[in-house]
């Protein structure tokens, strides 16, 4: 993911930081120093880094159940709305779906039960209720967390997309019903409760519950439409996707004969080729434009192009090819025949209106 810094690695996998997670740090530590002085605002990013750390415990419980499975993840990353982990492949079998799906929140019960032990079950029933009575002084840290935590469980386990209820929805009826048609009912689901949330935050006057909702309701339906896309590619070959009539540039073409191409074509991306017509690299229109600014038309393609572009031959399933897209970070693959020279390309723009078409086709 762009505009993310490294933070490090754990069990193999790399824990990412995005830039807009430092504006919200930023943000938190000087409105509270700005309203309650420098020991409130110290208090306050120490709560956010600690709640996040139960939000990176929390994608990890999700990764390593899903390493049991035989899963990859690329990485974690930290968001102001809590953490993404980026998956080469999800377990798709309902079973191991809902054993990858509730072990994220079964993580947040378990740390919520770690800490009421620390603190003793009345100590911590004794601050809540004087804290809202108002008898009493603000809740500490570790009773924040502790609830945090539940809180954390409890709204990830709502069923609907994209939370891991949702998730955990689709694996049962799945059981019976067969994924794709799982995931229709469950999206549905997930509109639904983002429709009611919605209207109970704007009727009530609370943006941050509107936010909510249309988070939801968008990542409901950007799972149905995934998954109907995945089991199009499942039935269809590469051949029956790719793009045949592409412009192609050699390693010594400079940014002036890419700006040729894309003035008389329709292409967003193309492909450089060696000597032997074998892909080397791919240049994306945006990075056309990115580097005509900077370094103008005479610099070579080889310094922009994206290098090490995914290859697929032909007659491979159409959903390797998906899955290469969304796990390499390219917006297309090569497809190459069995001496590894090109003979098209699979984009996203492609599978898309395959995917336009077949639902034509089928009405």
């Amino acid at each position: 993911m762009g505009w993310s810094l490294t933070l490090g690695s754990i069990s193999g996998i790399r824990v990412r930081i995005h830039f807009t997670f430092l504006l919200l740090l930023a943000w938190v530590g000087l409105s509270q120093w700005h309203q309650d002085g420098g020991n409130a605002a110290m208090m306050a990013l120490a709560y956010i880094l600690l709640l996040f750390a139960c939000v990176v415990a929390h994608e990890f419980g999700h990764i390593l159940t899903a390493r049991r499975f035989g899963a990859e993840t690329l990485d974690v990353v930290l968001l102001p709305i809590g953490g993404v982990s980026r998956m080469k492949q999800v377990p798709e079998k309902p079973s191991q779906e809902l054993l990858v799906a509730v072990a994220g929140p079964a993580v947040n019960v378990v740390i919520f039960c770690v800490l009421i032990a620390a603190i003793g079950p009345n100590v911590m029933a004794a601050q809540i209720s004087a804290a809202a009575q108002g008898a009493g002084p603000e809740l500490p840290l570790a009773t924040q967390l502790a609830i945090a935590n539940l809180v954390l469980a409890a709204f990830n386990l709502l069923p609907a997309f994209p939370m891991d209820g949702g998730r955990a929805l689709r694996a049962l009826l799945a059981m019976r019903l067969g994924r794709l048609l799982a995931t229709d009912i469950a999206a549905k689901i997930g509109h639904f409760l983002a429709l009611l949330l919605g209207a109970y935050g704007l009727f009530n006057g609370n943006p941050l519950l509107m936010l909510v909702a249309t988070f939801i309701y968008f990542g409901a339906s950007s799972e149905a439409n995934g998954t109907r896309l995945h089991a199009f590619a499942d039935r269809a070959r590469v051949r029956d996707a790719m793009i045949t009539r592409l412009g192609q540039l050699g390693p010594t073409a400079v940014l002036g004969d890419a700006v040729d191409l894309l003035v008389h074509s329709t292409q967003h991306d193309i492909p450089v080729l060696d000597a032997m017509g074998k892909p080397v690299g791919l240049l994306t229109r945006d990075a056309i434009a990115r580097a005509l600014h900077s370094h103008g038309s005479n610099h070579p393609v080889i310094d922009v192009m994206q290098p090490g572009l995914p290859t697929v031959e032909d007659n491979a399933s159409l959903d390797v090819a998906l899955r290469l897209i969304e796990t390499s970070g390219v917006s297309a693959v090569a497809v190459v025949d069995a001496r590894g020279a090109l003979v098209g390309l699979v984009t996203i723009e492609s599978l898309g209106q395959m995917l336009m078409l077949s639902r034509q086709n089928s009405q």
